[in-house]
């Protein structure tokens, strides 16, 4: 992530619309990256802020990112993170800033150990744990990416697909879009949509060009990571489940990088609940690039509170 000292993010072309008439392209993207590029007002504290359209509460993704932003600007550049481990402690307000402490736990010849604290009124919302590692090679090995996948050139991004099934979106799905996100196969809020005990899987990138920064590739991934993770709960149980009053919300969220990727070049996120009890379902997601190599791995737990019609 850019340093406060070097020059302001510059905006890209006029905010496109897609075909559902919600914006997106590289000036939408753009925003999102200037919210990540966090206000330093002291030596270990940050501030951010939420987008004007924002849900009833601050997205747990972009608290995440930006978190992971502030322990990242005490890093040196040399080291990459590697790990996360976060938990959401309360609902953050979008119409006030978030203020960012960072904690620096240990510097170490190899690795590096920041923690980080989400602060709003006085309380916190949010605590981050985040791992960094000097370059070093070692063994290597990884699980093949899932085969017979359609490739995202073969699928609709989320508007279209909106437009072209008739259904009403939901009310994240009519903020602005960042993100080009593909469905492989019908998601949960499809009239098509079937219960599977198969992963549920997305192509997404970032819907425009970012710099050059491996800190903000992980920022941005780590943003995207929260958004189809716990339907993957509710995809077990089918769309009847689904369109019952619930409440769902973000518990703690672990993230590991494995290898260097783009976030503005498609990712398949391919995420399966392995177990659900006592109102939790615990999801994974795996992160692959085009080329088959497995870059990051995402476990989420969240509570998922599902009432009678």
């Amino acid at each position: 992530m850019a340093s406060d000292t070097q020059a302001p993010l510059t905006t890209g072309p006029d905010t496109e619309l897609g075909v559902d008439g919600v914006p997106r392209g590289q000036k939408v993207l753009d925003k999102l990256v200037d919210r990540l590029n966090l206000e330093r007002i002291e030596v270990n504290l940050f501030r951010g802020v939420s987008p004007v359209e924002s849900p009833p509460r601050v997205f747990g993704g972009q608290v995440a990112g930006q978190a992971l932003v502030a322990a990242g600007r005490t890093v040196p550049a040399d080291r990459g993170v590697h790990s996360l481990h976060a938990y959401f402690i309360r609902p953050g307000d979008p119409a006030i800033p978030i203020v960012y402490e960072v904690d620096r736990v240990r510097d170490g010849r190899s690795f590096t150990t920041r923690r980080v604290m989400a602060i709003q009124h006085g309380q916190p919302i949010f605590s981050l744990s985040a791992s960094f590692q000097l370059a070093q090679p070692g063994l290597e090995h990884t699980e093949p990416m899932p085969t017979g996948i359609p490739g995202p050139e073969q699928l609709p991004d989320t508007g279209a697909l909106i437009a072209g099934l008739g259904v009403e979106p939901g009310l994240f799905h009519l903020l602005p879009r960042p993100l080009d996100i593909r469905y492989v196969g019908a998601p949960l809020w499809s009239p098509e949509f079937v219960p599977t005990d198969e992963p549920l899987r997305v192509w997404m990138r970032a819907d425009g060009t970012l710099p050059d920064d491996e800190l903000l590739q992980v920022c941005l991934l780590t943003y995207a990571s929260d958004l189809t993770l716990l339907g993957s709960v509710l995809a077990r149980h089918g769309r009847a489940e689904a369109e019952k009053p619930n409440n769902r919300a973000s518990l703690d969220h672990a993230m590991w990088f494995h290898q260097s990727f783009r976030a503005d070049e498609w990712l398949l996120y391919e995420c399966h609940s392995p177990v659900a009890s006592g109102a939790r379902g615990l999801a994974t997601g795996r992160f692959f690039t085009q080329d088959g190599r497995l870059v990051a791995t995402a476990l989420q737990e969240g509570l998922v509170r599902v009432s009678p019609k």
